[in-house]
């Protein structure tokens, strides 16, 4: 049966990372818009190059834009097939009703990967990316916190909220998330 996940969280609480795990444990297309947007934008395309500016600044890409690259990409066969997890989409209530209008009942899951502020700002630091500023990151917990955390009311109205404490080790967190994930869909 295909399935829907998405997987939800501060940036720095480790989505990127686990939802590779999950992807792999339950046999679902990890498909991570962050990566998608940045290997866009190294590619220097039109999209790539807005996207990059915009990300720079530690603000989010446009609900129409990130839309339509997230419809596109789950219309192919390894989605339809498989099933798919979203990281890093949906992050606002539009965006999660204009997947929920796409995707129909396949959106069966939504974790929140519960991290605390300082230890993300602390993994965000130590990752180095290009765009992991102080200033950037800072702006993009803030933005998270207005425009993001209310996603977590629209998926507890429908239904579809897990919350896993994303603190400790990799391992145990991954133990959580697959506690979770086992609840809708069989490893």
């Amino acid at each position: 049966m295909s399935i829907g996940i998405v997987i939800l969280g501060r940036q720095g609480a480790g989505k990127g990372t686990q939802a590779v795990r999950i992807s792999e444990t339950f046999g679902v297309v990890h498909i991570s818009t962050g990566d998608m947007l940045r290997a866009a934008a190294a590619e220097g395309t039109e999209l790539g190059l807005e996207a990059k500016l915009i990300m720079d600044a530690g603000n989010l890409v446009p609900d129409d834009v990130i839309n339509g690259i997230v419809k596109e990409r789950l219309l192919k066969q390894d989605a339809q097939r498989g099933g798919f997890l979203l990281d890093g989409f949906p992050r606002t209530v539009g965006q999660a009703e204009a997947l929920s209008g796409y995707v129909g009942g396949k959106l069966q899951l939504a974790i929140n990967l519960d991290v605390p502020i300082g230890e993300v700002i602390a993994r965000m630091l130590e990752r180095g990316r290009d765009d992991d500023t102080t200033e950037a990151i800072t702006r993009r917990l803030e933005l998270y916190e207005v425009k993001t955390a209310p996603l977590l009311d629209w998926f507890s109205d429908e239904g579809i909220l897990e919350v896993v404490d994303g603190s400790g080790t990799e391992e145990a967190v991954f133990e959580r998330l697959v506690s979770a994930v086992s609840k809708v869909h069989a490893v």
